[in-house]
């Protein structure tokens, strides 16, 4: 899957979607594609707001938010894990790394999901 298509699902066909599966590409190129976002935001907040840059930002934050939580799911179901596993992120350090390995697991088959 190439960067267009990724933003393209993860932002249109499948903005809130937790069900299914999501590829290795379509979740790191949105997640790549997300990056962008986030700096294009706080550059364009800091120029036009100043003072209230992170207002902008806070907006960007939370339309993405949906898109990212459900692009992460289907990337742990491609693994075979639930998408409850995206709370382990709260556990400070540690947590996001055993995220980040388990996005970065190869698919697994049979799949439950």
């Amino acid at each position: 899957m190439d960067f267009k298509t990724a933003v393209n699902t993860c932002l249109v066909k499948k903005y809130c979607n937790f069900s299914g599966r999501a590829s290795k590409s379509e979740f790191w190129w949105f997640y790549l594609a997300q990056i962008i976002i986030y700096f294009v935001a706080g550059f364009i907040g800091g120029l036009l707001l100043r003072d209230n840059a992170s207002i902008l930002s806070f907006l960007v934050s939370l339309a993405l938010l949906l898109p990212a939580l459900g692009a992460g799911c289907r990337r742990l179901h491609d693994t075979n894990k639930s998408g409850w596993w995206q709370l382990i992120a709260f556990i400070p350090v540690i947590g996001i790394i055993i995220l980040i390995i388990f996005w970065i697991k190869d698919p697994v088959e049979p799949n439950n999901y």
